[in-house]
């Protein structure tokens, strides 16, 4: 896969992200309760994308958070192809942004 940029990773996975974590924190969130942190850092990213406009965000710490409540986005075994799909596309976003 080519390397994004930031904003290429957003235009392709912000919006399907947006849809897919409130579904997955609310199928999983019980068996899998760091998902909810997932979900909240998730939110912060956007958010703090947003408001910076056309700034790139400082995302540092919520990346970093993320790796570590996903041990470097790793899948659980009993989950559903739409949580893959979130840790496989804040995976791609992560990269894009520390570039």
């Amino acid at each position: 896969m080519a390397n994004l940029t930031f904003n290429e990773a957003k235009a392709q996975n912000f919006e399907k992200l947006a849809l897919f974590t409130p579904v997955v924190l609310r199928v999983h969130g019980k068996n899998h309760p760091e998902f909810a942190e997932v979900k909240a850092l998730w939110d912060q990213i956007a958010d703090k994308t947003e408001a910076a406009g056309d700034a790139t965000p400082d995302l540092d710490a919520e990346f970093t958070q993320l790796r570590a409540v996903t041990s470097d986005y790793t899948v659980p075994g009993d989950v559903c192809e739409s949580y893959e799909a979130v840790y496989n596309m804040l995976e791609v976003v992560d990269a894009a942004y520390q570039g």
